[in-house]
């Protein structure tokens, strides 16, 4: 197999194609991007982010991928399967230039051990959701989530700020990473546990992360001193989350908020078991990869009980979307789910507005690409104080991973608008290249996930997957660039189907007409989606937005 060192991964800038269109170089740019070394986890194994999520299946493919991708023609799509090129159609110049499926397994075989048997073949790849469909952005990509999910915590239990609390949590990697930058931002104090030094070093080299601490009483120390100063801070400790939180309740500390992000999901390869080294970790992960697993299990289920403990004694918990709370209660954990997942506790209002993770990427490279779509934001959009406030502190607080970018929630008639404004820009040359407009998979309409973004539907419709299959053919048919249908993301092998979808605003009028359509349907499938669920919000919003949904007016529960 061709070996590529990470080094060696072009990353394209500027103005000149290297492919036959904006389109395909859009893709070719992204998908180097996602393995750009500040953005990637492990770029060298293709890895991006959330345990064994990748851009593409092996080198080879990779290779074969970029080579079909620079002789694509502007009216042909690309078939990606699990991270493979399979094929090259002719379609025409509004179909997407690439439609990708990853990691989509039969129900019956939808688990970690069949995937993991076909990975060693060589026959499938874990995509995660914006691994391998080409759009993460580094912890940047989920910081606004995180950041209002935090921030509506705090308008529930706080008074609206963490300002004088101690968020505790765990995982400092591609998402989880987001974490500690996002409490600070609320003006709290963030204990972030990570058993990977590297992660820790990483987060304080991009700010994400104030100052580490190597011992448990250093980090409470230094937690409480600025919880009573009533100033911010994020530290993250060195350790493992499975034995220290244990500790903390031995020594009688108990958060205020209490969340963890680690790649529970994936026991195997996301979680490192109590009383393991890194070291010692990965060795057993190779020779005794069973061993491994049921240990790391073990290890979940005691961190599990940690939190229910946490959260009898008053923190303030929640499920970050990582599955923990299922791996427990396989192993025993009864009243796992005695704590709520994030999106139902704190997001799903904004779901059925339609508003959901909105993500755009300059191609140029220059971040004053960026700024001047931030200007544009604050001028277009300056009634939304949340969204001017958000734009403000992402401007000041973070820093950019590979390619310049920027995200913010936008709903139902904001994508659309913006994207119009961003193509315009384009166009009169005021900014230098395209700009790729993406979102993260975990959105209103794009998702079944009946333990994280579809946990607890008001109508018991959880797990019904139909909804992500007809964002992913609605945004296929209205002209996005590529289109992704992944299983598994963010919550492991049978727990999840999503979409994903990107589009390019290149100047042209082609792309204008195209734009107006995806940013109209990807963001009213999330609210269609809650109106099938029985959601006033959703309706309500259908109503006073024009989405036409059969059978809406005077019609009663049309699911009786």
């Amino acid at each position: 197999m061709t070996m590529i060192a990470k080094d060696k991964v072009a990353q394209y800038r500027g103005t000149d194609l290297h492919t036959k269109g904006w389109l395909q170089e859009a893709a070719l740019r992204m998908l180097n991007n996602n393995l750009h070394p500040d953005v990637a986890e492990n770029p060298d194994a293709l890895v991006v982010y959330g345990g064994i999520g990748k851009a593409a299946r092996n080198w080879d493919c990779y290779e074969a991928i970029v080579n079909e991708l620079k002789r694509l023609e502007n009216d042909e799509t690309l078939l990606i399967q699990s991270g493979k090129p399979v094929a090259v159609f002719q379609t025409h110049a509004d179909a997407p230039r690439v439609l990708i499926a990853n990691s989509n397994l039969v129900p019956e075989w939808a688990n970690w051990e069949h995937f993991h048997e076909l990975d060693r073949k060589g026959l499938m790849m874990y995509g995660q959701m914006t691994a391998g469909s080409w759009i993460y952005i580094g912890s940047q990509g989920i910081l606004q989530g995180t950041y209002e999910t935090f921030a509506e915590c705090a308008r529930q239990h706080f008074a609206g700020s963490l300002k004088g609390t101690i968020t505790l949590t765990a995982g400092l990697g591609g998402m989880g990473g987001a974490q500690p930058l996002a409490v600070t931002l609320n003006e709290g104090v963030c204990i972030a546990i990570e058993v990977d030094p590297h992660r820790i070093d990483r987060r304080l080299e991009t700010k994400y992360l104030d100052t580490r601490a190597d011992t448990l009483d250093e980090a409470i120390r230094l937690a409480k001193d600025a919880r009573n100063a009533g100033r911010p801070l994020s530290i993250g400790l060195l350790g493992n989350a499975a034995e220290i939180l244990p500790k903390m309740l031995e020594k009688g500390f108990i958060p205020d908020v209490l969340t963890d992000q680690t790649s529970a999901h994936d026991p195997l390869n996301g979680y490192v078991p109590a009383s393991l080294s890194l070291e010692e970790s990965e060795k057993l992960r190779g020779d005794d990869p069973e061993k491994y697993v049921r240990l790391s299990k073990q290890s979940i289920a005691l961190h599990v009980q940690a939190m229910l403990e946490m959260q009898r004694k008053s923190a303030i918990t929640f499920d970050y979307g990582n599955n923990i709370r299922q791996v427990a209660k396989d192993e025993g954990v009864e009243n796992a789910f005695d704590f709520p997942g994030f999106v139902p506790a704190y997001i799903r209002p904004q779901f059925c507005e339609g508003k959901g993770p909105f993500r755009w990427v300059a191609l140029s490279g220059d971040p004053e690409d960026i700024y001047k779509t931030d200007e544009v934001i604050l001028k277009e959009f300056s009634d939304n104080e949340a969204l001017c406030k958000w734009i403000r502190m992402a401007r000041e607080k973070v820093q950019f991973q590979g390619l310049p970018s920027r995200i913010c929630w936008l709903g139902y008639g904001e994508r659309a608008r913006f994207g119009k404004i961003i193509n315009e820009m384009v166009a009169k040359g005021e900014i230098k290249a395209p700009i790729v407009i993406g979102r993260d998979h975990l959105d209103s309409g794009s998702v079944a996930s009946p333990n994280r973004e579809t946990e607890g539907m008001k109508d018991g419709s959880d797990a019904v997957a139909d909804w992500p299959i007809l964002n992913a053919l609605i945004n296929s048919v209205g002209g996005a660039s590529w289109v992704s249908v992944h299983h598994g993301g963010g919550v492991g092998m049978g727990y999840s189907i999503h979409a994903g979808m990107v589009i390019v605003a290149d100047g042209t009028k082609e792309a204008e007409k195209r734009l107006e359509r995806v940013l109209t349907t990807d963001p009213g499938m999330g609210i269609v989606r809650h109106v099938d669920a029985g959601y006033a919000k959703a309706k309500e919003t259908a109503e006073s937005k024009g989405v036409h949904i059969p059978m809406l007016q005077d019609k009663g529960d049309i699911n009786k």
